[in-house]
């Protein structure tokens, strides 16, 4: 096995009186798509907010391609190479695509934007992800939920990041839109990216992870690969329990010779 670009290891983190999380490990490999999963409470955001260095952790340890880095703050994920995607996107409505693309990082030149250029550096991003745009001088606003995700993930990379975590990506969207993310987060993953995908659609885990890390009640629920894995004992690692609604239709079987009995 190669080392993972990140990797945890006994990660606890409190919050007053609530353990949010208790000894937590995970780990992400270039060119692979972890899925994070876990009920309501589980432990997910606070998680990727610890990777993310918004809420450092108590105690535990993290390893960036193989050694032990401090991540007390947003600006040392970053400068490893952490880019992190909230479900809000925090996108400006009122402003175009290369607007929102280059926002805190604008190229200047004698005291003056240069729009030329960044649009040239935006349509090259987003040709090397195979996206397509009307155009780049639309405003955000104008644009479907996928559209928008989309170019929050693309303003992530002008970062070049080797890890990106994305917090409920298809939440909302269309079944047509869901599916541009989805193609666009294989094809983070064909680049050779690490990606780590919360999600409550297990749709679409099943359709880009190739690994599931469960979270329960804060604590390491299972990690399992997820062409191997059966959509009930993901389901079960979540839930805790072997006796749920899914376990149990799987488990209906006839009889032969009892039909209608």
């Amino acid at each position: 096995m190669t080392t993972p670009v990140l990797e945890l290891s006994g990660i606890s983190k409190r919050f007053g009186a609530v353990q949010a999380l208790s000894e937590v490990s995970l780990d992400v490999h270039q060119g692979e798509v972890v899925a994070l999963l876990g009920d309501n409470g589980a432990g997910k955001s606070t998680l990727v907010k610890v990777i993310a260095g918004v809420n450092p952790a108590d105690s535990g340890e993290i390893r960036w391609e193989g050694r032990t880095v401090q991540v007390q703050r947003p600006s040392d994920a970053q400068s490893l190479g952490i880019a992190t995607i909230y479900q809000d996107l925090a996108l400006c409505d009122n402003l175009d695509i290369v607007a929102n693309l280059f926002l805190g990082n604008e190229r200047i030149i004698a005291g003056v934007l240069d729009e030329l250029e960044m649009e040239r550096k935006a349509r090259d991003l987003l040709d090397s992800l195979s996206v397509t745009m009307p155009s780049l001088r639309v405003p955000v606003a104008s644009l479907s939920g996928g559209q928008r995700q989309i170019i929050a993930i693309a303003r992530s990379l002008l970062g070049e990041p080797q890890v990106v975590m994305l917090d409920e990506p298809t939440a909302a969207l269309g079944v047509e839109q869901t599916a541009q993310v989805l193609d666009l987060i294989e094809r983070l993953r064909d680049q050779g990216l690490g990606v780590l995908l919360i999600s409550h659609n297990m749709a679409d885990v099943r359709a880009v992870a190739d690994r599931a890390a469960v979270l329960r009640l804060g604590r390491n629920g299972g990690d399992f690969q997820v062409e191997d894995t059966s959509y009930e004992e993901i389901v079960a690692a979540i839930t805790g329990a072997s006796d749920n609604a899914a376990t149990r239709r799987a488990g209906r079987v006839t009889v032969p010779g009892t039909e209608g009995a």
